[in-house]
C-alpha cells in the first residue's frame, strides 16, 4: 500500500486526472489516438492537444474520446447466452422476459411494512426485498436493552415465526420470490421465512427467492455480523447443504458487491473483491462435502450502480466473463449453469445528496439504465429522498416507477445488450476484466478473501478509496451538481418519513410477551440445546434445526444466543487510513497555541449501526487536518461512548448516524456526559438526518449537524470555532 503516493496524489488534487491509484494497472499502458482523428481534432481545439481529452477514471483506467476497431478485442461471434457470457447471462435476455423490479422496503412493524408491500404489488412490483431492522441483523430481540434505539427504525423488526407471517399475510410464497438482506442472523431469520411458507401450506422446495448470507462482505465494510469468521462460515455451509437438498429453486447466498461499493470501492475493487468473494464460498460448499454443481447454480450476486455510466455497464460485463472463466478453471463444473452470474442490482445509496434532492430522481434514472444496459436480472432503484431519511409512499412511487418507465415506454429492453460490439464498451469490458484479474490473483495468492480479510487488507484498501472520493469531491476535481458546483441559494424543504421508535418498540415487546407466554417452553428448550450442541459438535445441519426451534417459537435472539454460546462474538480491531486531506489550517494553529494541544475528536457510532464509511471518512480527515481523532468500536451504548470521550479527554465526541436512532441515542449522550460531570464536552452530528430532525437536536444539546455533501474541511473549522468558543467560556468562569 503506497500511501505516501496517495497522500501527493490528493495533496494536488489536479493529479487526481491524470494519474492512477492503484497498484494494478492496465493492459493498456500507452493510449494511442487515432492519427486522424488527432490531426481533425487539433484543428477543432485550436492547437491544444488531444491527448488532454483523455480521462483517467479513479480506477486508473484511461477512457478516450473516441475509438475505432483497433481498440477492441471482441469476439465477433460471442452471443448472449453463450460463454463466457460477457453479454448476459441468457440468448434473449428482456426481449422474451424484463428484469424483475424488486422494490427494497421495510420500516416499523411488519403490518406496516406488510400493507407497504401489498400495496406496491397492485402497483407494479414484481418481487419483494426485505429489509430487516438493525437489532434483527444483529440477533437481538427487540427488548434487548442494546437496541432501544434501533427498534423499527431502518428496517422492519422481526422477533419471531409469528413476525415473519403477518409480514407476508395475504402474499402466497409460492407465487411471490422474496429476497431478505440478512447476514448475521441470517439462520434464524431464514428457517422463520421456511416455517411461515410452511405454516401458508406452502412446500420449502417451491420457495423461491434469495437469502444475501454474505458474510465476507460483513467483515470487510456493512459491519452486521455476530459470530467470528470460522463458525460464520461455517454456518454457510450448512445453508447451502440445506437449501441444496430441500430449496431447489431458493437462491442460497448473494454474494454483495453493492455494500463494498457503498462503503467506497470503485468499480473495480467492487468486482474483484466480490468475485474473490465467490471463489471463497465455492470452497466453502465443497468443504461441505457438495459439488459444485449442487450449489453454484443457485448463487447470485449484488452490484451497486454509480453514476459512472460508462464504467457500470463495463463491470457487468467483466464480471460475468471473470466468474465463468475461473469457475471453470478452478472447479470444472458439468453444468452450464454452474457459471452463470446471475445478479439483483440497486441504485447508488451513497450518490443520493441531501443537497437539492430532486437531482436524485435524474441520478437514479442515469443508474437504472446502467444496470439494465448492464444485463441485471433484477433491479431495485432508490428513492430521491434516502439522503434525508426513511422515503415516503410519493417518493417510492417515483422509484418504482422510473422501472417500469424503461421497461415499458423506452425500447431499451427489446435488444439483448445493444452495446455488444461497441468500439468503446468492449474496450473498456476488457480494461475491466484485466485489471480487476490483477486484485483477485492477490487475494487467491493470499489463500483467499477469509484470509485476506482476517489481515484487513481489503477493508483498508475500501477505506482508502472512501477517504480518497470524498476529497476529490470537496476540492471540486469531481463534480457532485448541487453540492460542489451549482448550489442553490435557498433549499427547499422535503417531507420524510418519521418512526416513532418508542411505540414500535413496546408493540415488539408486547408481542414477544404473548409469544413466550403461549409456547411451549419445554420443547423450545430442547431445539435451543439442540442448536448448542451442533455448534459444539458441528454434527447436524444448523438452520435444519432453527427450522425446529423457529416453529418451536423461538425468538432470533435466543436461537442467536443458542449458537453465541459456543462460537462467540466478533470484535473488529479499528485502523485508521491517513493521508487524504493533509494540508495546512491556521484555525488548528491558534487553538493549540491557546490550549497547548492540538483538538481531539472522538467518533462515535451508537446503536447497532455498522455502516462506518462516513465515520471512517471524516476521521481521516480530521486527523489530517490537524485533529488528534480517537475512533470508538462499534455498537456502543450512549453510557460507553461518554465514558469513552471523558477516559480521552476529548473536546467534541462526533456521533455518526445512518440509521435514524439519533433522537433517541443523542440525547442519552449529552445526558450521560452531564452525569459524569463533563457538559463542556461538546456534541456533534454528521450522516442522515431529517431536517425536520435538526432543531431537535440543537434544543438537545447538539452543536453542530452535518448532512451529506458537507465538505469535510468546512466541517473541521466550523468544528474548531464551536471548541474555541466553549474553551473561551471555560476560560471566563476559570
Amino acid at each position: 500500500m503506497n500511501l505516501l503516493r496517495v497522500l501527493v496524489l490528493v495533496r494536488f488534487p489536479k493529479c487526481c486526472l491524470t494519474s492512477g491509484f492503484h497498484t494494478a494497472s492496465t493492459h493498456r499502458e500507452q493510449v494511442e489516438l487515432h492519427p486522424k482523428w488527432v490531426k481533425l481534432a487539433k484543428k477543432q481545439l485550436k492547437g491544444k492537444n488531444p491527448e488532454d481529452l483523455i480521462w483517467r477514471t479513479p480506477e486508473g483506467l484511461n477512457v478516450k474520446p473516441v475509438y475505432t476497431k483497433a481498440d477492441s478485442n471482441a469476439s465477433v461471434d460471442e452471443l448472449p447466452g453463450v460463454f463466457p457470457y460477457t453479454r448476459g447471462p441468457y440468448p434473449t435476455m428482456y426481449s422474451s422476459r424484463p428484469w424483475t423490479i424488486r422494490q427494497y422496503a421495510g420500516f416499523s412493524t411488519v403490518e406496516e411494512s406488510n400493507k407497504f408491500y401489498r400495496d406496491n404489488i397492485k402497483a407494479g412490483q414484481q418481487g419483494l426485498s426485505v429489509a430487516f431492522d438493525l437489532p434483527t441483523h444483529r440477533g437481538y430481540d427487540s427488548d434487548n436493552p442494546r437496541v432501544h434505539g434501533d427498534v423499527g427504525m431502518a428496517g422492519v423488526a422481526i422477533d419471531t415465526v409469528e413476525d415473519v407471517k403477518l409480514l407476508f399475510d395475504g402474499i402466497p410464497l409460492d407465487k411471490m420470490s422474496v429476497s431478505m438482506t440478512m447476514n448475521g442472523a441470517v439462520i434464524p431469520v431464514l428457517a422463520m421465512f421456511i416455517v411461515t411458507g410452511d405454516e401458508q401450506g406452502v412446500d420449502k422446495a417451491k420457495l423461491t427467492g434469495t437469502i444475501q448470507n454474505d458474510i465476507l462482505k460483513e467483515f470487510m465494510v456493512r459491519n452486521t455480523y455476530i459470530f467470528p469468521p470460522e463458525p460464520s462460515m461455517h454456518a454457510i455451509a450448512d445453508i447451502f447443504a440445506y437449501t441444496s437438498k430441500h430449496m431447489p429453486k431458493f437462491n442460497s447466498i448473494s454474494i454483495s458487491g453493492y455494500h463494498l461499493q457503498e462503503a467506497g470501492a470503485d468499480a473495480i475493487l467492487e468486482v474483484a473483491y466480490t468475485i474473490a468473494n465467490g471463489l471463497e464460498y465455492c470452497r466453502t460448499g465443497l468443504k461441505a462435502g457438495l459439488t459444485i454443481d449442487e450449489f453454484a447454480p443457485r448463487l447470485s450476486f449484488f452490484w451497486g450502480i454509480g453514476m459512472n455510466f460508462y464504467m457500470e455497464i463495463a463491470k457487468m460485463r467483466a464480471a460475468r466473463r471473470l466468474w465463468a472463466t475461473l469457475i471453470q478453471e478452478q472447479f470444472q463444473p458439468t453444468n452450464p449453469k454452474s457459471l452463470l452470474l446471475r445478479t439483483h442490482c440497486q441504485t447508488s445509496g451513497w450518490s443520493l445528496t441531501e443537497q437539492d434532492p430532486y437531482n436524485n430522481v435524474v441520478r437514479t434514472a442515469i443508474e437504472a439504465m446502467a444496470a439494465v444496459f448492464g444485463g441485471t436480472q433484477s433491479l431495485h432503484t432508490n428513492s430521491f429522498d434516502e439522503a434525508l431519511g426513511l422515503p415516503t409512499i410519493k417518493s417510492a412511487r417515483i422509484a418504482r416507477n422510473t422501472q417500469i418507465i424503461i421497461q415499458e415506454e423506452s425500447g431499451i429492453a427489446k435488444v439483448a445488450d445493444p452495446w455488444g460490439g461497441s468500439h468503446m464498451m468492449e474496450s473498456l469490458t476488457d480494461d475491466v476484466y484485466a485489471t480487476a484479474l490483477k486484485f483477485i490473483e492477490e487475494i487467491e495468492e493470499m489463500g483467499g478473501m477469509a484470509k485476506a480479510v482476517a489481515e484487513g487488507i481489503p477493508k483498508l484498501r475500501i477505506e482508502e478509496c472512501a477517504a480518497r472520493k470524498q476529497a476529490r469531491i470537496d476540492s471540486a476535481t469531481e463534480v457532485i451538481v448541487g453540492v460542489n458546483k451549482y448550489r442553490l441559494e435557498k433549499e427547499e424543504t422535503v417531507e420524510v418519513l418519521a418512526i416513532d421508535n418508542t411505540l414500535v418498540r413496546q408493540k415488539q415487546v408486547d408481542k414477544l410477551k404473548k409469544v413466550r407466554e403461549s409456547r411451549d417452553t419445554a420443547e423450545a428448550k430442547r431445539c435451543l440445546s439442540a442448536i448448542e450442541e451442533c455448534a459444539r459438535t458441528r454434527e447436524g445441519n444448523l438452520l435444519g434445526l432453527a427450522v425446529d426451534a423457529a416453529r418451536a417459537r423461538c425468538s432470533v435472539g435466543e436461537i442467536t444466543d443458542a449458537m453465541k454460546a459456543v462460537f462467540g462474538e466478533h470484535k473488529a480491531s479499528t485502523r485508521m487510513v491517513s493521508g487524504a486531506y493533509r494540508s495546512e489550517f491556521g484555525e488548528l494553529e491558534e487553538i493549540s497555541n491557546n490550549e497547548g494541544r492540538n483538538p481531539r475528536l472522538l467518533v462515535a457510532k451508537m446503536g447497532q449501526d455498522g455502516h462506518d464509511r462516513g465515520a471512517k471518512v471524516i476521521a481521516t480527515g480530521f486527523a489530517d487536518l490537524g485533529f488528534d481523532v480517537d475512533i470508538g468500536p462499534l455498537f456502543q451504548t450512549p453510557q460507553e461512548v461518554a465514558q469513552q470521550a471523558v477516559d480521552a479527554d476529548v473536546h467534541c465526541v462526533g456521533v455518526s448516524t445512518l440509521a435514524a436512532g439519533h433522537k433517541t441515542l443523542v440525547p442519552e449522550l449529552i445526558k450521560e456526559l452531564r452525569l459524569l460531570h463533563r457538559p463542556d464536552i461538546l456534541v456533534i452530528c454528521g450522516g442522515v438526518i431529517p431536517p425536520q430532525d435538526y432543531k431537535f437536536l440543537y434544543e438537545s444539546g447538539v452543536c453542530c449537524i452535518f448532512g451529506p455533501g458537507t465538505r469535510i474541511p468546512q466541517a473541521a473549522v466550523e468544528v474548531i470555532d464551536s471548541i474555541e468558543k466553549s474553551l473561551e467560556k471555560i476560560r471566563q468562569v476559570m
